[in-house]
C-alpha cells in the first residue's frame, strides 16, 4: 500500500483491509507524508499483520511499490491505494483466478460493470479510456482499465516487473512488462468510489503524460523473464 498524505482515510482503509477474512500481511510504504499520516501509521505498525516502512522523502508511487515488493513475502500480492476509492471486500474476486490456476495477473476493472460506481469527472474518465486504448495498441491486449489501482499477481511475476518508473507511470510499466512476458492476464469488475480534487484526488494531466512515456519506453525493452 503506497501512502502519501492520506491522514483523512488511512485509519479507515487499514481497518477495512485488516478486516478481510484471508491470511495476509499488509505492507504500508509512507512516501514522505507531511500531513500527520506518519503519526497515525505509527499506531498501526506491528498490529494486525501491518508493517510500516518510511521513505525519507516523497519519491512517487512507483518507488513506494518497488519498496513494498522487495519486502513482501506472500505468494499473491495485491496493490491497494490508501484513499478509499476501492473496496477491500472485493479481494476474493481478484484472488480467485490466480488461486484457481487460471491467471498469473488480475486487474480489477472499473469499467466492466460493478455493483457500485460513483459517477466520475468526464475528462478523468476519458483520459483513463484513452490511456487504456493506447496501452492496448502497444501491448496487443484487450483491457478495459489499464490504470486501475487493483492489480493482483502471483509472486513469480515480481522478478519480471523490476519497476523503474518513480511515479504514476508505474501502472503502464506493469502492464507492458506483464504483456511482453506472456503472463496470463484476467480482468474482474470492481466497485469504484472516485474522489474529487477537493477530496484529495492527486492524479493530474502530467501523470497521464508520464503513463504515455512509460508505455513507449517499456514497449521496446526485452522481457526479463
Amino acid at each position: 500500500m503506497p501512502v502519501y498524505n492520506e491522514a483523512r482515510t488511512i485509519d479507515e482503509v487499514l481497518r477495512l483491509v485488516c478486516g478481510v477474512p484471508i491470511e495476509k500481511e499488509v505492507i504500508v510504504v509512507d512516501d514522505g507524508s507531511t500531513d500527520g499520516t506518519r503519526g497515525l501509521l505509527a499506531r498501526w505498525d506491528g498490529r494486525a499483520g501491518v508493517r510500516v516502512i518510511l521513505h525519507d522523502r516523497n519519491r512517487g508511487k512507483g518507488a513506494a511499490l518497488r519498496t513494498a515488493l522487495s519486502e513482501a513475502r506472500g505468494e499473491i500480492l495485491i496493490i491497494q491505494d490508501a484513499d478509499l476509492e476501492y473496496d477491500p471486500s472485493e479481494y476474493p474476486s481478484l484472488l480467485r483466478p490466480i488461486e484457481m490456476g487460471r491467471a498469473d495477473v488480475v486487474f480489477g476493472s472499473r469499467f466492466r460493470g460493478s455493483a457500485e460506481n460513483r459517477v466520475q469527472n468526464f475528462w478523468h474518465t476519458i483520459g483513463n479510456r484513452v490511456l487504456t486504448l493506447i496501452s492496448n495498441v502497444v501491448t496487443d491486449l484487450n483491457l478495459t482499465d489499464m490504470a486501475t489501482c487493483y492489480k493482483a499477481f502471483h509472486r513469480r511475476v515480481v522478478p519480471v516487473l523490476d519497476l523503474e518508473q518513480p511515479g504514476f507511470g508505474v501502472d503502464a510499466e506493469i502492464t507492458v512488462k506483464v504483456a511482453r512476458a506472456g503472463f496470463r492476464l484476467f480482468e474482474v469488475p470492481v466497485s469504484y468510489f472516485a474522489r474529487s480534487r477537493a477530496e484529495g484526488k492527486k492524479i493530474r494531466f502530467r501523470d497521464g503524460a508520464s503513463a504515455l512515456s512509460a508505455l513507449v519506453r517499456h514497449r521496446f525493452e526485452r522481457p526479463a523473464r
